[in-house]
């Protein structure tokens, strides 16, 4: 995708403050420090369009960004080990589950996970909660940079067993190198693409 413009748009909590549903939306969410400010800065070709911290846990909002005018972009705050207060991050979950469910513009969830690690309980269960709404998921494995090609290829195979997807369907990214960005951008269009039109 051509990007010609990206930019901030608001930061909600709830659906009353959310931006109106008038173009079609795609979700980032996975743990904290997994890298999806970077990935969506990334993608749109912008050092600091999402501030990124190596403090997990900064995002505590959820953060939307326009991009070309015509594709909403959504930063959904990263759950797992945040160092946030017990009481913030007891509201993540029904915040992130209402935008999720309730949402009529979301398209597809882009779920982020670092390729280092094998998924957790959480990781499967998001899969899961999305099947079980009908909300497409791209699965994305971050810091690919970080390991050797060998390494990469046996660490994908160990989380496409993990979460029963085809090996294929995971896509390998590097905000360091780029590595993936295209890919990502060709299966986003086809979500979108699905259901807009030409």
């Amino acid at each position: 995708m051509k990007i010609k413009s990206a930019e901030f748009v608001t930061s909600a909590v709830k659906p009353a403050q959310y931006p109106a549903a008038e173009f079609p939306e795609i979700a980032f969410a996975g743990r904290s420090n997994v890298g999806k400010s970077s990935l969506i800065n990334t993608l749109v070709n912008r050092k600091r369009l999402v501030k990124t911290s190596t403090t997990p846990g900064r995002t505590q909002l959820i953060n939307f960004f326009i991009v070309n005018a015509n594709l909403m972009l959504v930063d959904l705050p990263g759950y797992g080990y945040a160092k946030v207060p017990a009481a913030v991050k007891k509201q993540w979950g029904p915040m992130i589950e209402t935008y999720l469910s309730e949402r009529p513009s979301l398209k597809a969830v882009v779920l982020l996970m670092d390729l280092r690690r094998t998924p957790g309980t959480e990781e499967l269960a998001f899969m899961d909660w999305l099947q079980q709404y009908g909300v497409a998921s791209v699965p994305v494995l971050t810091k690919a940079d970080k390991l050797s090609k060998t390494e990469q290829i046996k660490q994908r195979k160990r989380i496409a067993e993990a979460l029963e997807r085809t090996t294929e369907s995971l896509i390998l990214f590097s905000a360091k190198t780029g590595m993936g960005r295209e890919t990502i951008w060709r299966q986003l269009e086809n979500l979108i693409g699905s259901d807009n039109g030409p």
